[in-house]
């Protein structure tokens, strides 16, 4: 699975303008977006791939893809540094980190984007998860 990280200036439309390309194809997306200072950056996860791809290419959106892998983790305090701790014992680097999913059982599922992604895939062996955004029609609060 492909994160598709597009960096923008910060300012009013920029993520309409990205999901919008998107969005004109029916993909359904999982968005993560975050600003900082006069730069903004946001992560669109989708199973249709190829499409994003070619939506962000065709509206001439600059993109960059990271691989990511899904790990579950119990949701309590310390699980995401113990997860990055590993990643960074084993030289890999953290591009992205968002909740993808919350399960029954204080279980969440986190995407992680890494430079690195076998590496990573070791490292987090017994942690690697099954995820994929949904195809249909919207089924959680970040889903766009």
């Amino acid at each position: 699975m492909q994160a598709f990280i597009v960096e923008s200036t910060n300012r009013p439309g920029e993520l309409a303008r990205h999901a919008e390309a998107i969005a004109s194809r029916g993909i359904n997306l999982q968005v993560i977006c975050l600003a900082f200072g006069q730069r903004g950056a946001s992560a669109f996860l989708a199973q249709d791939e190829a499409g994003v791809r070619s939506a962000l290419t065709d509206a001439g959106i600059g993109y960059r893809e990271v691989p990511i892998l899904t790990v579950g983790l119990e949701d309590r305090p310390g699980e995401a540094a113990k997860t990055a701790r590993r990643l960074a014992d084993a030289g890999v680097n953290i591009e992205l980190l968002a909740p993808v999913d919350y399960g029954a059982g204080h279980k969440a599922t986190f995407a992680i984007g890494v430079d690195k992604i076998e590496d990573a895939r070791r490292a987090l062996a017994d942690q690697v998860t099954e995820w994929m955004v949904p195809a249909g029609a919207a089924t959680g609060a970040s889903t766009v």
